[in-house]
């Protein structure tokens, strides 16, 4: 097809910068216990750091959407592959906490620059196919993001925290091809949106079904972050290495890319419904599973923990193109609210949710943050009121 042939070339770029940005934002879960040794600092506090980072990275998004809607450049795209790649690299080799607190919070704020203007882009230069080039587009991430804590475990656990800054280089080079290869779009002949991001926020939080799809996507990242976050401090406290811890994220996470490649193609023999509800209510009782077998068969409950990310992240990419058809004139700034606004969100959350963990035990807490998802699923008949009738 002329389009496939068209679409080919910047998709491979915003896929390519979507797999190694997130490659980066997923460097610090696994090596967090270590690095908060290293500045003496307790879990709760770094779960609070870590929190902080992803309202960085994700909480601004929605506003960076609107100036990527807005503008006929690419700039954003660049700059936040560059900010996410030389801070976070920078972060684990702090030997203080200040210093670690700033790599940490400019490298998240790049993740926040990238983000809604690649989304945007990946809809904008798809001609034959949104559904299965978004699909693409996030498996991408997450993959990346799954290959982050396997990258930042094996360097910190066979050559030490201080060689990290040199990963950057990866991120920085890429960035400089993008700006190469990736097609301008400045002297288009379309006019220009000039969005109003007030209205727009209006209108997109005045819509029942966005809300809905906002609150299934921070439910979501809830199960997502806390899983991250809080079972590295619970294997570093059993006494796993760097890169066992390394090597269980990026189970869970690469099953969840894999889960977003297949969802789209699964969507059309199941229904779009049912996607939603298998993965909101199976998360619970694989946590339940995870909670009987972590301690005295270890093996079974780390591939029950890979079968969670395949499940949790089932829904991500049906979940951002319904939400980017229903107002299409704002799809960055809707894909900064779904695919950062919520995780903002839940990093908000999740500096309590650090203090009760500590207080009461990881896995209890995970197993409640599980059964959220499973008792609120009754809202996606709400998203498709005519199969009700």
């Amino acid at each position: 097809m002329i389009y496939a042939k068209e679409e080919r070339k910047p998709q491979i770029w915003f896929c390519g910068g979507h797999f190694i940005n997130d490659v980066y934002t997923g460097f610090l879960n696994p090596i967090m216990p270590f690095i908060a040794e290293q500045v003496k600092i307790s879990m709760p506090v770094a779960t609070i750091i870590l929190s902080c980072s992803h309202i960085f990275s994700s909480l601004l998004q929605p506003f960076f959407g609107f100036f990527a809607d807005n503008m006929k450049k690419r700039t954003l795209i660049f700059w936040g592959l560059i900010f996410t790649s030389v801070f976070i690299s920078f972060a684990p080799a702090s030997q203080n906490l200040i210093s670690m607190i700033l790599f940490i919070m400019l490298g998240s704020l790049g993740s926040s620059l990238f983000h809604p203007q690649s989304l945007g882009l990946i809809s904008k230069f798809s001609k034959s196919d949104i559904v299965r080039n978004m699909g693409i587009f996030i498996a991408c991430g997450t993959l990346g993001y799954s290959m982050g804590p396997l990258f930042s475990s094996f360097i910190a656990q066979y050559f030490g925290l201080n060689k990290m800054p040199y990963l950057a280089l990866l991120g920085v080079c890429w960035a400089v091809l993008m700006f190469a290869f990736v097609p301008k779009f400045s002297n288009e002949k379309t006019q220009k949106l000039n969005i109003d991001f007030f209205k727009a926020l209006k209108e997109i939080l005045s819509n029942r079904k966005l809300n809905i799809l906002n609150v299934i996507a921070m439910l979501k990242s809830l199960m997502t972050t806390s899983c991250s976050i809080l079972l590295p401090f619970l294997w570093k406290s059993q006494g796993y290495s760097k890169f066992q811890i390394g090597l269980a994220l990026f189970s869970f996470i690469f099953l969840g890319g894999i889960a977003s490649l297949l969802s789209p193609k699964l969507e059309h023999k199941i229904g779009t419904a049912n996607v939603f509800y298998f993965s909101m209510i199976a998360t619970f009782p694989l946590a339940i599973l995870f909670m009987l077998t972590y301690k005295n068969l270890p093996l079974l409950s780390f591939i029950i923990f890979a079968i969670m990310g395949f499940v949790t992240m089932f829904a991500t990419p049906i979940t951002m193109n319904l939400a980017q058809n229903i107002l299409p004139q704002y799809k960055s700034i809707i894909g900064g609210f779904i695919n950062g606004f919520s995780w903002g969100i839940v990093a908000i959350i999740m500096s309590v949710v650090g203090f009760i963990a500590q207080n009461i035990s990881i896995v209890p807490v995970l197993v409640g943050i599980s059964a959220i998802p499973a008792i609120c699923s009754y809202m996606v008949k709400f998203l498709f009121p005519k199969q009700n009738n």
